[in-house]
């Protein structure tokens, strides 16, 4: 056994068999010649097993480099897949704040961060690694007067990894919800007095995204209280001229003065935040809504112009009658059915 092994492993070594197999020989050389000295019998499993061992622990090195290369080399390959958002920008009605922006994404997800300006940036758990365009942070924001930004950031899909320290990412405009959001349109009820001499509008506050700690619904008045006005736009039914009140109340009267007893006006209404930039102090407009009037002539009741332009549109289809009835009979007269032949 001691004379085959040395001869395997001059073999071995002319033959350029790996340096790994030549060491696993040469220590179970070094076995036997300490079992032969004491007198021990040598085991024949010597080489076998411990070369077994050797081949089966270069096997799983191998196993181990290609699967991290693998890993490594499809990983590297996406990195750089992972284009910027583009168009980020806020919407926010009655503050109902999102955020969009574009595009799509294809293998890829975007995941959203927000802070108020000069503080550690947060995330929203509906908003990481998603697909969708949009982020929902109208519950996040809740320092309605804070000055926020936030960043959309393009990462890989959910359980797929990156070697990527930074992923590119496009920062939103300044956002305060106090200032910004949009004030959506009233809705407004009329009531004319008895004597025709005061129309009341009776505007609804509307109802906001936010809840008080009752877990009620916020309207624009509890959010802005005394800061909150109405702007009435409002004209007889018969013409176009306009005029123009501000009310502090969400119960605006108008008398006389500003209208005309038993005249039927319209009215549309809008929310009016005066401490707000000049671009942002009106709200939505509301609906045209019209007050009844006193029984009128048609003239009162329609206007010179709707009259104006019935008139001419009657006289042509008058016209037109009588030229279809002239060329019947023309046609009637030289057809020859009196019995005549021609």
């Amino acid at each position: 056994m001691l004379s085959l092994l040395v001869t395997s492993i001059f073999w071995t070594t002319e033959k350029g068999i790996h340096a790994g197999e030549v060491i696993v020989r040469l220590r179970c050389l070094r076995i036997l010649i300490k079992r032969t000295v004491h007198g021990s019998v040598p085991s024949d499993n010597c080489f076998y097993t411990d070369l077994l061992e050797y081949k089966m622990m270069r096997m799983e090195r191998i196993f181990i480099f290609f699967t991290t290369f693998t890993t490594l080399f499809f990983t590297n390959g996406v990195s750089g897949d992972y284009p910027k958002a583009q168009n980020v920008s806020w919407l926010s009605i009655n503050f109902k704040t999102l955020l969009l922006w574009d595009p799509e994404p294809t293998n890829y997800s975007y995941t959203i961060e927000f802070s108020v300006i000069g503080q550690n940036r947060k995330k929203n758990q509906h908003c990481i690694r998603t697909m969708e365009t949009e982020c929902d942070l109208s519950n996040s924001l809740m320092d309605l007067k804070a000055i926020y930004s936030a960043d959309v950031l393009s990462k890989p899909l959910l359980g797929v990894n990156s070697d990527l320290i930074e992923f590119p990412h496009t920062r939103s405009e300044r956002f305060t919800p106090y200032n910004d959001t949009l004030i959506g349109r009233p809705e407004f009820k009329i009531e004319v007095s008895k004597d025709k001499r005061k129309i009341t509008l009776y505007v609804e506050d509307p109802l906001t995204a936010l809840f008080n700690e009752h877990n009620q619904q916020r309207t624009i008045r509890d959010v802005f209280a005394d800061e909150l006005q109405y702007k009435v736009t409002f004209g007889k039914a018969t013409n176009t001229g306009k005029k123009t009140k501000i009310s502090a109340s969400s119960e605006i009267e108008l008398e006389e003065g500003d209208i005309d007893p038993g005249v039927s006006y319209c009215f549309n209404v809008q929310a009016y935040i005066p401490s707000r930039s000049t671009d942002k102090q009106l709200g939505e407009l509301s609906r045209r809504q019209c007050s009844p009037g006193d029984d009128k002539s048609v003239f009162e009741e329609y206007g010179i112009g709707v009259i104006a332009g019935f008139i001419p549109a009657t006289l042509g289809a008058l016209n037109e009658i009588r030229l279809w009835g002239g060329s019947h009979l023309t046609a009637k007269h030289f057809s020859g059915d009196d019995g005549e032949k021609t």
